[in-house]
């Protein structure tokens, strides 16, 4: 280390906890959240690897080649370079939007959310376990548990104007978990890990414009190659920045206008942010942001008796932190329907639930979800702007045949939130629905008791294995 890398910092900071942090500093309960973050990672991107954007981004691999160092997730056969597998993994784990999301401590976030913060240090961390030849579980789960926790404290620290004004937090900052995560296994030095650091934060992007493309997802799978890049050149002694987070020209002041570092300086671990503030296991494949609405609309369906036939009209009134980035008045795609309120609730008025079924081309695109799509409409309420941005608030009014007038207010402790959460069985569940038409149910069983203990688990590139169903 320089001599430098003794001054107080943020980069300084990641580095000393990266390095020091051990199996035996992840309390219990914060290991088990580790292996239900890694299950619900897996199940998405298993799911995410039927998706179009995964198909032409194998086009691209295959026709790019190079060094067979690691398998992909969903295809056991298939061989690229460590760096092209943590893309491919990350861009199937954020292709649906299912992936879960790290809640905020601080007042001024938008939601009171911040990244997605699963996808990058596991999509890393497997592709760089393959490449050295097989990693045990603690030795993972240390790993994963390090990039995690990097990842959500640089989240924490940097300005909120990253997020408002166009950068898509979990392709910037997930590229510092993955890198962490990438760093840790390798074994890396604080002087190396300093410089992946700062490689890292040369190449962390991603922009809110391409939501609803195959951008988005395209955000985390690069956060997972550049965080593994990072690590592979700084090994080499390729060098970077010691201090890259820090100062005017530093990742915060020049993606962030600045930041709060003191939010996460001296408190690396303490708690570690998978247990305190938590993180939410979406129960739909879409924007957190949605779901407190859709569980709404469900709860009006259920309680009410209605049929689809009932609804005349739904008006959906929220904020500006809600209305903006739900940027489509019409949905005509799936990927669209990620980001378009009509879409979401008229899937729930018509199917009664939204998952790998609801959310395909053909679904959205049928006559029926097209018409109950025009039947809804979302409005801007001054008073629902007025209570802030930090919880997730909105309202569904709903007026049916028979002229009755339905109004169900969005429960802020949304389901699948720390303070509701989705019960080891409903993670299961949702594994099943994911893996529906891909794996055996005894495959299934068998991820289950292997994710349950992968702390006890020799080699967690069997994985691998568990999760191909395309080479056959």
């Amino acid at each position: 280390m320089t001599a430098d890398m003794d001054k107080p910092g943020l980069t300084a900071a990641v580095v000393e906890f990266a390095c020091a942090h051990g199996f035996a500093d992840i309390p219990d309960e914060a290991r088990h959240l580790v292996k239900r973050c890694v299950l619900d990672g897996l199940a998405v991107a298993l799911a995410g690897t039927e998706q179009e954007a995964i198909s032409v981004a194998e086009r691209h691999l295959r026709k790019i080649g190079g060094a067979s160092q690691s398998r992909v997730i969903g295809d056991a056969s298939l061989r690229v370079p460590a760096h092209l597998s943590a893309f491919w993994n990350g861009l199937a784990g954020h292709a649906m939007d299912w992936d879960d999301t790290q809640l905020a401590e601080g007042p001024n976030r938008p939601y009171g959310l911040l990244t997605h913060p699963t996808m990058p240090p596991l999509s890393a961390g497997l592709a760089v376990a393959d490449m050295l030849g097989g990693v045990d579980g603690e030795t993972f789960m240390t790993a994963f548990s390090a990039g995690f926790e990097a990842e959500c404290k640089i989240a924490e620290a940097i300005n909120p104007d990253h997020y408002n004004c166009g950068f898509h937090t979990s392709g910037t900052i997930g590229t510092f978990g993955a890198a962490v995560c990438a760093g840790k296994l390798m074994g890396l030095d604080e002087t190396a890990m300093a410089r992946t650091i700062g490689l890292a934060a040369s190449m962390a992007s991603g922009i809110r414009a391409n939501f609803g493309t195959m951008g988005k997802p395209m955000h985390v799978g690069r956060a997972s190659e550049n965080g593994v890049t990072a690590a592979l050149l700084a090994a080499e002694g390729f060098t970077g920045d010691e201090h890259a987070l820090d100062g005017p020209w530093g990742y915060l002041g020049v993606a962030g206008r600045g930041g709060e570092p003191e939010n996460a300086i001296g408190r690396f671990g303490d708690p570690l942010s998978i247990s305190n503030p938590g993180v939410s296991i979406k129960p739909y494949p879409c924007g957190v942001l949605t779901h407190p609405s859709m569980d709404a609309m469900a709860l009006i369906m259920s309680e009410e008796g209605l049929a689809p036939d009932d609804v005349e009209q739904v008006t959906f009134y929220a904020g500006s932190n809600i209305l903006k980035p739900i940027r489509y008045e019409l949905a005509s795609n799936e990927l669209e329907g990620k980001f378009c309120m009509a879409f979401l609730l008229a899937a729930i008025i018509i199917a009664g639930r939204a998952g790998k079924a609801e959310f395909t081309d053909g679904f959205v695109g049928s006559e029926p979800v097209q018409a109950m799509q025009r039947k809804v409409s979302a409005r801007f309420d001054q008073t629902i702007e007025d209570m802030g941005f930090d919880r997730i608030r909105s309202r569904v009014e709903v007026k049916t045949t028979d002229g009755r007038e339905i109004i169900k207010w969005a429960d802020e402790n949304y389901r699948g939130g720390p303070h509701n959460p989705l019960s080891d069985g409903e993670v299961e569940a949702k594994f099943s629905d994911c893996a529906d038409g891909l794996l055996a149910g005894d495959r299934i069983a068998q991820l289950f008791e292997t994710v349950w203990t992968l702390d006890r688990l020799p080699d967690v590139t069997i994985l691998f294995d568990l999760l191909d169903w395309r080479s056959g």
